[in-house]
Order: C-alpha cells, then structure tokens, then sequence
C-alpha cells in the first residue's frame, strides 16, 4: 500500500512540477509587465533583434521619405540603414523598445490603451524611435521632418488571434496558477519522501521527474514553435522579423529555465543514489 501510496505522490508531484516550470517562467517573462520589460530590454541586446529592428525602422524612413517626395534613386536606402543600425546598437534602444513593448503588453493583457486603428488592427507608434538624435542628422540632411506619431499595424488584417485584452484571464489567474503548482510540486514531493520505504530511491525517482519534465519542455517547445510561426505569419515581414527574434530571445530564456531544471534533476538522482548506498552500508 505504502508503495501505491508513493508512485501516486510521485506522478502527482511529476504532473505539478510539469505545470509549475512553464507557468512560473511565463508569469516571471511574459505575464509579469516588468518581467516582460526586463525581457524585452534583454532582447534589445541581441543582435539579431538589432537587426530585425534596423530594417523595419529603415523601411519606415524610406516610406517618410516617399512621402517627402523623394524617389527612391534619391534617398541613400544604405545611409538610413547605418543610422537605424547605429541606434539598435546604442545605448538608447534597449529602453525604447521595451517601452514600446510594454504598450503592447497592456494592450494584449488588460486592453488599457488604445492601439488599433479605425479596421481594428493591432499598431503601435515608433515614433519617439525615430526622434532619437541617432536619426535626426540623416532626417535633415533630406529634408525629412520626423512626425510626432507613426503608427504601424503589427497585423495584416483584424486579426481574431490577437485583440485587446486577450490574454486579461491570464494575467488575473497567472499569478495564482504559477504559485498553486510550485506548491504542490514542493507538497507532492515532501509527501512522497515521507511515504516511500527507502528515502534513497524516493530522491532518485524525483530526480527523474525532474528530467522528464525538463526534456518534455525541450519537445514542446519544438511543436509549440510552429504555432507561434504561424500567428506570426499575419503580421508585415519587417514586423514579423522583430517579433522572431524576440521569441528566438524568449525561448532561449526558457530553454535556460529548463536546463536548470534538468541539472537538479541529475543532482537529485545522485544524491539518491548517494543516500541509498549509505544506506546500504548501515544496513550490512
């Protein structure tokens, strides 16, 4: 019975702590405003984020030089570029683009600010980007007066997927979810270590659960990747490069979480090991 007893705490204990990894990283980085703040200044350090970056601004000011009146043989596409590359680079963007960010955010979880246009689509406004000193020289050198607001759609479309507060259920249940299976992982364990006969093999077996669940996280987020790809796809290119870099970012910050997981595991199952041969030894 006492064996029942333990296997029953143990999948229990393997099923919250599987709930808890996720859930505690999604609350900390992307639920959380000043997680995801964090986060997104983070990923305003990674090149490739500056890069995606770069080009979407850069589109934006050959689309401000168009309406200028400039044709495109007259505005140096590569010098507008540099600038934008010079600024992703700089000091000021991290700041910026997770200001930027954290508009989205209070928009995708508490539709709190108005960021859709007249057909509802989501946009956002780059414009304190394009006021930075980095860009002014190259703007005036051309004539080009940058606007007090430039709104761009981050969808093609009204898009179903993603309106305002979609995600407001989240935010208000996040913080409980991500807490309630932490503890139970943490409760599950501790009873199945009071349960099971032999303490040694009790540590072992959570070790596993441990690895389990980091090593499932690794596959779910390859199959959870290609839904993310595909709500991507309704945005404009340049937008949906930045937003691909940022989740490349972001899963990375996962995969982090995860790795550490599956290195408690493997300490755990030593340490099992460990107390089973010490245990062992007293009984001989």
């Amino acid at each position: 019975m006492r064996l029942l007893a333990a296997f029953l705490l143990w999948v229990l204990a393997t099923v919250a702590l599987a709930v808890a990894v996720p859930a505690t990283w999604a609350q900390h980085n992307l639920v959380d405003r000043d997680g995801y703040s964090a986060l997104a200044t983070s990923a305003a350090k990674d090149p490739a984020v500056q890069q995606a970056m770069a080009a979407a601004l850069t589109s934006q000011l050959m689309t401000l030089s168009a309406n200028a009146g400039y044709s495109s043989a007259d505005v140096n596409e590569t010098l507008l570029n540099g600038a934008a590359r010079a600024y992703t680079s700089g000091d000021a963007f991290p700041g910026q683009f997770a200001l930027a960010n954290q508009v989205a955010h209070r928009w995708l979880f508490t539709d709190s600010v108005g960021v859709s246009d007249a057909s509802g689509r989501w946009e956002i406004d780059l414009s304190p980007m394009l006021a930075d000193s980095s860009f002014q020289q190259t703007l005036a050198d051309y004539g080009i007066k940058a606007p007090e607001t430039l709104q761009i759609p981050l969808t093609e479309n009204i898009s179903q997927s993603l309106r305002p507060g979609k995600f407001r259920e989240v935010s208000k249940w996040g913080p409980w979810v991500s807490v309630g299976t932490a503890v139970l992982a943490g409760v599950f364990a501790l009873l199945t270590l009071a349960v099971a006969r032999r303490r040694g093999k009790a540590l072992g077996a959570l070790g596993v659960s441990a690895l389990v669940v980091g090593a499932a996280g690794w596959a779910g987020i390859e199959v959870g990747r290609r839904y993310v790809d595909d709500g991507l796809a309704a945005t404009p290119a340049d937008v949906r490069n930045v937003a691909g870099a940022m989740v490349d970012h972001a899963i990375g910050s996962l995969h982090l979480w995860l790795n550490l997981t599956i290195a408690a595991g493997a300490a755990l199952v030593l340490f099992g090991v460990l107390v089973s041969m010490v245990g062992g030894l007293r009984r001989t």
